[in-house]
């Protein structure tokens, strides 16, 4: 059975947070958490450990937008921000810090649900795409570090490419580590002796 998914809603108006609160019980099954203060935001935050964060900002000012971007950790959770006027700078700030949907004069009873889908598919794509990003970046330096290594084998052994391989491949085997950790041990240990 899937656990109940925890929304807090961030508004100020408190007209407006019950229409957000009563769109999500007719929505579905939700744990609600109105947060009407951006004060303390980021430990109440760290306490209720929310699976998606539902902004509403009226006209919010570039100091609060900062410090609400900054505390509900739009890269750790979905995040989904209505706003009611249209603000370019504001709208790429907030989709560049990592805000899964951003929602201009739309917050309706009967749009929140599909936002809060979109909000949650987009974080997930996002988050996929940043760890592929990631550990092709991580290989992609170990890859370097093993053809460092090698070289430096092939040069102080008189090696050739392939036998310097296999005497990484060999040295990680015996020793129960991974070619990338020996090949970086081999390039530490020459740098500290030249």
């Amino acid at each position: 059975m899937e656990s109940q998914l925890k929304i807090v809603v961030v508004d100020a108006d408190k007209d407006r947070s019950f229409m957000i609160v009563d769109g999500l019980r007719e929505a579905g099954d939700y744990h609600v958490t109105v947060l009407d203060s951006v004060t303390g935001i980021a430990r109440r935050l760290k306490e209720l450990q929310p699976d998606i964060i539902l902004i509403d900002l009226e006209s919010p000012s570039r100091d609060s937008f900062e410090q609400i971007i900054t505390a509900t950790g739009p890269l750790e959770r979905p995040v989904a921000m209505f706003v009611d006027q249209s603000d370019s700078q504001m709208m790429k700030s907030a989709i560049e810090a990592g805000v899964s949907a951003y929602v201009v004069n739309g917050l309706r009873k009967n749009r929140i649900k599909p936002v809060i889908e979109t909000a949650m598919v987009r974080f997930h794509k996002f988050a996929r795409l940043k760890a592929e990003l990631d550990a092709t970046k991580t290989a992609l330096s170990q890859r370097k570090q093993v053809d460092r290594a090698k070289g430096l084998l092939m040069k102080m052994r008189g090696l050739s490419e392939e036998e310097a391989y296999a005497l990484l491949r060999k040295t990680a085997m015996d020793k129960g580590m991974r070619i990338p950790e020996v090949a970086q041990g081999i390039i530490t240990a020459v740098e500290v002796l030249l």
